[in-house]
């Protein structure tokens, strides 16, 4: 099976390549404009060259984990809008049968029932040009009529999370202050579903490997609403901090209208037999250990 990945060189992208190169009789093709990418191509580019660039793949899935957190309202639309519309487009014409395994984001909910997991079929009202966007970008791939899942991933967590998101910043942060230093952050007393990187990676084999058809869209996530104060805490214990936190600092601008967030995943457990299997200090504790030996190693 010829799989064709974009966006490999992402936190979740990172973690899905690893897990797809492990799949029995896959060859994976890292797409991109690295110099490197086995399949040069570009989701903003013209939508011919993208398409040229899939018939050279000749793809039996395509697991697309481009996309933007954070940035302009006009790149935000660029890459996680008319990306998935452009790839669609190319995949109708270039690889019609091929399936498509696209990333969504539980931004695409907006404000939520609290203490009610969100179902699939819940309003979609997103509050931020992030949110909005990657619902573009879902609408397009479930219209193309296309053999496609959007696998719409709740708050990912693990080694390698970036710092636009908070576990990846208040990492970094930790590690910059030292053990007693002063470290800021944003309010921390909203809920959210915290998901590892490494089960999100899981779900996309799964949902590549799948006979028949799946469901237009499954939420992944850990099931559970977590409080944010509780992962930062975790983070606190595994790093020996004991200097202050300070929730002085500015929110999430993606995320700030949202106080409560949790998936129901019953239906990915249907269709893919998936189920997340780490617990969220397994998530913080090999983050940390994997940034400060990056640390130590640069130090070397």
């Amino acid at each position: 099976m010829r799989v064709l990945i974009l966006g490999a060189g992402g936190f979740l992208g990172r973690h899905t390549a690893e897990r797809l190169r492990a799949l029995p009789g896959v060859r994976l093709l890292v797409g991109g404009r690295s110099p490197d990418a086995d399949v040069t191509l570009d989701l903003t580019a013209d939508p011919a060259l993208l398409t040229d660039a899939v018939y050279a793949a000749a793809p039996d899935a395509v697991v697309n984990c481009a996309g933007l957190v954070a940035g302009s309202a006009v790149r935000l639309t660029d890459l996680n809008a008319r990306g998935p519309a452009a790839l669609c487009e190319a995949l109708q014409e270039a690889a019609p049968s091929a399936r498509l395994v696209h990333f969504g984001s539980a931004g695409e909910y907006g404000p939520t029932a609290t203490r009610v997991p969100v179902a699939e079929d819940a309003p979609t009202r997103p509050q931020t040009p992030y949110g909005a966007t990657k619902l573009a970008g879902t609408v397009a791939v479930a219209a193309a009529g296309l053999d496609a899942v959007v696998l719409r991933v709740f708050n990912p967590v693990g080694p390698g999370a970036p710092t636009a998101g908070l576990p990846g910043r208040l990492a970094a942060e930790l590690l910059r202050a030292g053990p007693g230093g002063a470290v800021r952050v944003g309010d921390l007393s909203a809920y959210r579903d915290f998901v590892d990187a490494r089960d999100v990676a899981e779900a996309v084999a799964l949902a590549v490997c799948a006979p028949g058809p799946l469901p237009a869209v499954l939420n992944i996530g850990s099931g559970r609403a977590t409080p944010v104060r509780e992962l930062a805490h975790r983070f606190v214990e595994v790093s020996g901090h004991s200097g202050p936190l300070e929730e002085t600092g500015d929110g999430s601008a993606r995320s700030g209208a949202v106080s409560w967030s949790c998936a129901d995943i019953g239906a990915a457990r249907a269709a893919l037999g998936w189920q997340p299997r780490r617990m969220l200090a397994e998530s913080v504790t090999d983050h940390w250990h994997e940034l400060a030996s990056v640390r130590t190693g640069a130090v070397r």
